[in-house]
């Protein structure tokens, strides 16, 4: 084994590596003998080793100057990039100083705007080319195929409307072309449906039809049948994309002798032109035409407008299902142009005007019931030729109206009988208005039928308001007036400040100022019976149900309705207006109004009623022959006749029944008299009853006289004398207890017995009242009462 230590040849320190190497070959002294071949083989390693040594170097080498040549390279393009940078820096420090690159721009623009030009125009050469095109091949399919020529019209109608479109976005550009191509297949269409109509014109001629050749009871032949086919297949897409109502081309060509006919009948020097003959001929043989044709119309073509409007958005519209109303459209321009010629007559005259709107809404009504017209509203219905009238012309009708209005009302009050009871209005107990009133509400009817058909909600609330309302409150005045006339001739302050003439004084006498009062009353019962009536009807229901609707959701609260704001119509209507939930009427206002005057004119009736009983009465409440002394102390009453100082006041009361009885209804009549009787019984109590001292046979002739009363009230209100008079005859039941008791035969207490129990105590006082059939007197009534008999005096 080695034990030589070896070293590396460049180091003192030992080769580790080495000396492994050796002590694996060398391990033992056989190994000795290997030696020379080892160290051969070693000598070939190191050769080897030294070989790969020298080819590392080399390539060390080489890389080293490749190294050092790159970074020649970068350094020589770096220094190439700063000065390329810098001549960058020199030449755009030269740009900036520089105008030149200004000056080139604009040179440039002149020639740029020249090149847009150029490629503009070309495309505008192009697209009209298209438009050219298309609109030549449309004509090249007239009139055999309307169906194919539709295809290219419809293109380029859809090419002016996307040109349209693209107007608007590109700030109004283009303005010229696209009024152009609008003008190309408008007049495109012009001329496909005139190409066609003047096929049928002259299929029409051969038929005879513009001379009356065709009887109305008459079959289209397949000819004219498939020239009809034919414009209907034209305009199917113009009314189907239409949002308004358009005549149906082939009834356009066709009414030409009907309008023809009209003209001539009715817009010429012909005395069926004049305006005054409008109603009287123009109307009833326009629609004597339609009548005539809608038959040969309905029969011949209905299949074709079927089948080609059942299956559209248009099915439900009758003026293109129903040939009769596709007939009434084509005529109806004819028909306004003779209309507004009228008009113009008449707004010269209000009067004739008026008579034109009722013809113009009767001619409405007719096209509707007759034809089942709809005007191409299925859901609203038409609006009518009046109300395209009115919609230029409703301020002068409504001031025409109102003027004729309150005309007729001055004409009525002013009438001599304006201010009579109108007896025969109404059978017995019911309330007898004016004649005043009853015409007055005859007129606001009248005024009704004149505006009801109208179709605008804004014109019906205005004749509402300026016209109905109106006349009611004017009428209202009057009879408040009326009222604050007769305070100022009954009452003292009022006869002082205001004088009161003998005229005056002697209209009230007698039933003088009962009639006056119940004219005020009758006639503002009758005003609010009629609205009441009206507020229920369907018409003035319907108005109501509208302005709630209008008032609710409106978000302009200046203008409700034709010009009116929400407070306007609140105050001339109801409160209610705009408020949730069923209540409130039209005519709420005006009712309360009326009702107020109508309460007045009532208690103002009670109290001429107290006056004139307290007037009758004056004699005998100064009676002092209460105290006689008779013969016999027991009295029988049905044997005495009646105080003559009663005889007036029992025929004064009568003449108030009968007179109030034929005014009044039933239910008033009670009541009146009811509270006047009322008072009656006070001032016999207190008058008669508390102010004398009676004697048995007193007693007796003061019950006779109460008796007669009760039968006199009895007579007109039966079973309500003893009611109305009850005090005061439980008062003359009292007065008149026999002075013993049972005397005469009854078992009724007598004077004295009666008197002690009475002022006994409450409980004992209460009990002898209940025993006598007293029910409304008091313990102390009862004491008063039995003090005023002389008997109890002595």
């Amino acid at each position: 084994m080695a034990t030589a230590t070896l070293y590396r040849s460049h180091s003192a320190e030992p080769d580790i590596r080495l000396e492994d190497y050796l002590d694996d070959k060398l391990q033992s002294t056989a190994d000795l003998d290997t030696l020379d071949s080892l160290l051969a083989n070693v000598e070939v390693q190191r050769s080897q080793l030294q070989a790969q040594l020298d080819d590392a170097t080399k390539e060390l080498e080489s890389a080293r100057r490749a190294g050092q040549d790159r970074q020649g390279g970068l350094q020589r393009s770096i220094q190439e990039f700063e000065e390329l940078q810098q001549s960058i820096d020199s030449r755009i420090e030269a740009v900036t100083n520089s105008h030149a690159p200004d000056e080139a721009i604009r040179r440039l623009e002149g020639p740029m705007a020249q090149l847009h030009k150029v490629e503009l125009a070309h495309r505008y050469v192009s697209l009209l080319q298209d438009v050219e095109n298309m609109r030549s091949e449309a004509r090249s399919h007239l009139p055999q195929d309307p169906k194919a020529a539709l295809l290219p019209y419809t293109r380029l109608k859809k090419l002016g409307s996307r040109l349209e479109e693209l107007r608007e976005g590109a700030d109004e550009a283009a303005t010229h072309l696209v009024g152009y191509v609008k003008g190309i297949y408008e007049s495109l269409w012009n001329e496909m449906k005139s190409i066609m109509a003047k096929e049928m014109e002259g299929l029409l001629t051969k038929r005879g039809w513009y001379h009356g050749g065709v009887d109305p009871r008459s079959e289209m032949d397949e000819e004219w049948l498939e020239c009809f086919e034919k414009l209907i297949d034209l305009q199917v897409p113009e009314i189907l994309y239409s949002d308004t109502t358009l005549p149906l081309l082939p009834f356009e060509v066709m009414v030409k002798p009907f309008v023809q006919w009209f003209r001539f009948q009715f817009m010429s020097e012909n005395p069926t032109s004049s305006p005054q003959n409008f109603g009287t001929f123009c109307v009833p043989q326009f629609l004597s035409l339609l009548e005539k044709w809608e038959d040969f119309f309905r029969e011949n073509v209905s299949y074709i407008l079927a089948s080609r409007y059942g299956d559209t958005r248009v099915k439900d519209m009758s003026v293109y299902r129903d040939p009769a109303c596709a007939l009434i459209t084509a005529m109806l321009p004819v028909v306004r142009e003779k209309i507004n010629s009228v008009v113009q007559h008449g707004l010269r005259n209000p009067q004739f005007f008026s008579s034109l709107i009722t013809q113009l809404l009767d001619l409405d009504d007719e096209l509707r019931s007759r034809f089942d017209y709809d005007g191409g509203d299925p859901l609203r219905g038409w609006g009518g030729l009046t109300s395209e009238v009115l919609d230029k012309y409703f301020d002068f009708w409504l001031t025409a109206e109102k003027e004729f209005a309150l005309e007729r009302f001055q004409v009525i009050l002013s009438s001599a009988d304006a201010r009579n009871i109108d007896y025969d209005y109404s059978c017995l107990g019911k309330m007898k208005p004016t004649f005043a009133a009853v015409r007055i509400t005859d007129l606001l009817k009248s005024v009704t039928t004149q505006y009801d058909r109208i179709r605008r909600f804004s014109h019906k609330l205005r004749f509402l308001i300026d016209i109905q309302l109106e006349i009611l409150d004017r009428y209202h005045d009057r009879l408040r007036d009326s009222l604050e006339a007769y305070s100022a001739i009954t009452s003292t302050l009022g006869r002082t400040l205001h004088g009161v003439t003998k005229e005056q004084l002697s209209a009230l006498e007698g039933t003088g100022a009962l009639e006056t009062l119940c004219k005020v009353l009758g006639s503002t019962d009758h005003i609010i019976a009629t609205l009441e009536i009206w507020s229920n009807e369907e018409f003035f229901v319907t108005l109501w149900d509208k302005l709630q609707s209008r008032a609710t959701n409106t978000t302009n609260e200046d203008n409700l309705a034709g010009g009116l704001s929400y407070e306007q119509v609140k105050d001339r209507t109801s409160s209610s207006v705009g408020l949730e939930g069923d209540t409130g009427i039209l005519f709420d206002e005006t009712i309360t109004s009326y009702s107020n005057r109508r309460k007045a004119a009532e208690a103002y009736l009670v109290s001429a009623l107290v006056s004139s009983h307290q007037k009758a009465f004056r004699p005998y409440l100064s009676k002092t022959e209460w105290s006689i002394i008779g013969d016999d102390s027991d009295v029988d009453v049905a044997q005495l006749s009646i105080t003559a100082e009663l005889d007036e006041p029992l025929r004064t009361m009568k003449q108030n029944f009968e007179f109030l009885q034929s005014a009044l209804s039933t239910t008033v009549f009670r009541r009146v008299w009811r509270e006047a009787l009322d008072k009656l019984s006070d001032m016999l109590w207190e008058s008669v009853l508390m102010g004398y001292t009676f004697t048995t046979l007193g007693a007796a002739q003061f019950m006779r006289d109460l008796n007669a009363l009760t039968a006199l009230v009895d007579r007109y209100i039966p079973g309500t004398g003893a009611s109305a008079l009850s005090t005061i005859l439980e008062g003359a039941t009292i007065l008149n207890l026999p002075l013993q008791t049972g005397q005469g035969g009854g078992t009724t207490l007598g004077l004295q017995e009666a008197s002690d129990r009475f002022f006994k105590d409450n409980t004992e006082a209460k009990a002898a009242l209940e025993e006598l059939g007293i029910e409304t007197l008091t313990p102390a009534h009862a004491r008063q009462i039995v003090q005023k008999r002389a008997e109890n005096q002595t």
